[in-house]
């Protein structure tokens, strides 16, 4: 994939970063492709479905798994706004994703290379491909005003 395509595809997470806001989520948005072709959405939903699995990757992991009748996603690229946790991670690793490409990092809960990198781990059976950084600004400036958001409304 190219540059241009990595970042067409990172404008699709964003968009559904800004659903996930528009519910109360923390805007965090996924999609996975295969072939050129998004056959998976996430946007997260922990709040709203009291699920501590619907983490925006992790949703639209199950939605490609759904649409190619398989859990292996091999061939499959997932662009996420921000670098996945641990879970999410790891869920990559198990279920055989080719290619990771996100675009905030998350000194804090990372595992693609700020606090660990399970993706490249050479204990594990897979490796997945990591692009870090595609639209960071975007992706960062859209947790930063959410959070400061937030922040504000506690204080008031």
């Amino acid at each position: 994939m190219s540059l241009a395509d990595d970042e067409a595809f990172m404008r699709e997470a964003l968009v559904l970063a800004r659903q996930a806001e528009s519910m109360g989520e923390v805007p965090v948005g996924a999609v996975a492709v295969k072939d050129g072709a998004i056959i998976g959405r996430g946007a997260n939903r922990r709040e709203v479905d009291e699920d501590p699995f619907a983490h925006a990757e992790f949703l639209a992991m199950q939605q490609a798994s759904k649409a190619l009748g398989a859990w292996r996603l091999t061939g499959v690229s997932v662009y996420v706004t921000l670098e996945p946790c641990t879970m999410c991670a790891g869920a990559l690793v198990l279920a055989r994703v080719s290619r990771l490409v996100f675009g905030a990092q998350d000194p804090k809960a990372g595992a693609v290379g700020s606090l660990y990198n399970l993706a490249q781990e050479p204990r594990l059976n897979h490796r997945v491909e990591v692009t870090g950084g595609v639209l960071a600004e975007e992706c960062g400036a859209a947790l930063k005003a959410f959070f400061a958001a937030l922040r504000a409304n506690k204080i008031e």
